[in-house]
């Protein structure tokens, strides 16, 4: 049994092996930080006393062992695993020598992966895109129009930046069969050329809109769930940035507006972020919509 996060849900699930060692790489490429550390440790001493036991079945096989016992032999074995070789202690027979050397071979299999995985999560693009709390129903150009506001927080340039927006209900068909739907929502603008500040991104609801006879609470009978998906390429690395915003019937907002976050300070423009996720309501609710 395994309880994961899928969407806005925690599902559990079961039926299916959980193959740690089979698929260790997405393991430690997923795991946090505490956790990926803890268990390269754990890889680490484990593999000392392992080795420290096979040098402890063969007694006087590391000369000058210091202190004398498992402990010491303990202690070599971490020194041999990390290819370190202080030179007081050393294999002084054909078994110890054939021990060691299969240990710092193990050593520095060790390192090899333990340096490829440190790259790989430092490496690894992440995409530092800032989503609205709420998402709003508002009339713009005297259309009734969904709007989500996202921003890149980094403020450099990210190229050819797209957007795609998705909502997942419950549908029932003609045949009484029961399916969670996944609808696309058109976009007013998908793509945005130089993203670097904010990104107003609209869903029109005409007659063509799958959200036309919608209101909130419909929505949310149908634990209706909006996933917004951004990507792009960072102009500074050349890494492909992707990230996407989540959002629950309850989180729209209808006849509601975001609060204007740019400030004129003289010729100077001032962006206030702190104001990226008020909403205000309009004076009056838009034609053929319905409020919570």
């Amino acid at each position: 049994m395994r309880r994961t996060r899928v969407g806005l849900r925690d599902v559990i699930s079961q039926g299916i092996p959980r193959e740690v060692l089979q698929d260790l790489y997405h393991y430690c490429m997923k795991a946090s930080w505490p956790r990926l550390f803890a268990t390269i440790i754990a890889f680490f001493l484990l593999f000392d006393v392992l080795f420290g036991c096979l040098f402890h079945l063969v007694p006087n096989c590391i000369a000058n062992l210091s202190p004398p016992g498992f402990l010491g032999d303990f202690f070599f074995s971490v020194e041999t695993l990390a290819t370190v070789g202080y030179g007081e202690m050393h294999p002084q027979t054909l078994y110890g020598h054939t021990v060691a050397m299969i240990e710092i071979f193990t050593g520095l299999l060790m390192l090899a992966l333990i340096t490829g995985l440190m790259f790989a999560r430092f490496s690894r693009p992440r995409a530092r895109f800032l989503f609205s709390r709420y998402a709003v129903v508002r009339p713009i150009d005297g259309k009734l129009t969904l709007m989500f506001r996202a921003a890149n927080e980094r403020q450099n340039v990210v190229q050819n930046a797209s957007a795609q927006l998705r909502m997942l209900r419950n549908d029932v068909t003609s045949e009484g069969y029961r399916i969670r739907r996944i609808i696309d929502l058109p976009l007013v603008r998908s793509q945005h050329p130089i993203f670097s500040l904010g990104w107003n991104i609209m869903h029109v609801i005409d007659d063509a809109s799958p959200l036309k006879d919608e209101t909130s609470q419909t929505l949310d009978g149908r634990e209706a769930i909006f996933i917004l998906s951004l990507s792009g390429t960072d102009e500074t690395t050349g890494q492909v940035l992707m990230a996407r915003g989540e959002y629950q019937a309850s989180a729209l907002r209808w006849n509601a507006t975001f609060r204007d976050i740019l400030e004129r300070d003289g010729s100077m423009l001032r962006i206030d972020y702190s104001k990226f996720h008020d909403v205000d309501p309009l004076a009056e609710a838009p034609g053929g919509s319905a409020p919570p």
